[in-house]
């Protein structure tokens, strides 16, 4: 008889953490001890998600990731701990899926893979299969990273309902870059199964999301400014939308900082730039095909975020 399946709540603030490396691209370990201890550790953190993009999850190799899950179970205790999936084919997410769960992992958050990037959206067929591949392949739950149908790897809301009708399924991280989309989707998987939950991610939608309908917040952001995002979330479980503003005020400069300037791409290792300017990490280089910030926008991140400091927005021991 099969052990049932304990499912983590993942209402809350969940941060998606910054993996910092040395200059040799090998991995800060005290850096990122320095990094789980600010923004993963307080009171108001009620998850950690590693190995995803904040994390470059997809840089790392299976020891890497494991080492990654291992060392981080040790820093924030039963806190649920999420691992990132992101693999090129079913096979591979298995392998790394099993590898999370055995590194302590409590929750497997499903990427889509790269072949699903040709038109996911317009059939559940394919992203179906995989899902119910990984999930009877571990004895963990999943997660659902859904991307904005722009991309090419996000799932419409019929493949969204599908997947969350699957008793695997306890959480959908939802980066759609429409509220109108979010709010379908919201809906969609709602009906499907009321106790999946939805976790707003795209960064320009935090308020109206939440406003709309939300069962917590996940962002790499949040590993910059914890204590605003749970400031939100509070605002938020209390349907105080005056509140709610108010600290959506004091999050736009750090949100613009990191996500304002074009290449997207750059926006983890911006919010890297933020953390070394706060002292907690010495070198804020991505690993290749990224590229460091160039100079002019560290200093704006670095004045943005010492701004943010001087008024309380941002607080660090």
């Amino acid at each position: 008889m099969s052990k049932p399946m304990k499912k983590p709540d993942l209402r809350g603030v969940t941060v998606a953490t910054v993996l910092p490396f040395r200059g040799d691209s090998s991995i800060d370990w005290d850096g990122y001890a320095r990094v789980l201890d600010y923004c993963a550790c307080p009171d108001g953190i009620a998850a950690v998600f590693v190995n995803g993009h904040a994390g470059e999850g997809g840089s790392l190799s299976d020891d890497e990731r494991q080492a990654v899950i291992e060392r981080t179970r040790r820093r924030i205790g039963a806190k649920p701990l999420l691992a990132g999936i992101i693999a090129h084919s079913t096979a591979e997410a298995i392998h790394q899926a099993q590898l999370a769960e055995a590194a302590g992992a409590d929750c497997a958050v499903l990427f889509p893979p790269a072949p699903l990037g040709g038109g996911a959206s317009a059939t559940s067929r394919a992203p179906l299969a995989f899902v119910q591949a990984v999930s009877s392949a571990i004895g963990i739950p999943v997660s659902i990273f859904q991307y904005p149908l722009a991309s090419g790897f996000g799932y419409s809301p019929e493949t969204l309902a599908k997947i969350a009708a699957l008793d695997s399924v306890i959480a959908i991280k939802e980066g759609s870059d429409t509220m109108l989309a979010y709010d379908e989707n919201r809906r969609a998987v709602k009906q499907a199964d009321p106790s999946v939950a939805i976790l707003p991610s795209n960064f320009n939608w935090f308020l109206p999301q939440l406003a709309v309908g939300g069962d917590g917040i996940l962002s790499g952001l949040v590993s910059l400014a914890p204590h605003l995002f749970a400031e939100l979330w509070q605002a938020a479980l209390a349907d105080d939308l005056k509140a709610m503003r108010a600290v959506n005020e004091r999050l736009y400069p750090i949100v613009r900082a990191i996500y304002g300037p074009a290449p997207i791409m750059d926006m983890h290792t911006r919010m890297k730039v933020g953390l070394k300017a706060l002292g907690l990490i010495r070198n804020a280089d991505p690993r290749p095909p990224l590229l460091p910030v160039l100079p002019a926008l560290c200093d704006a991140i670095a004045t943005t975020v010492g701004a943010e400091r001087a008024a309380g927005n941002i607080r660090v021991a």
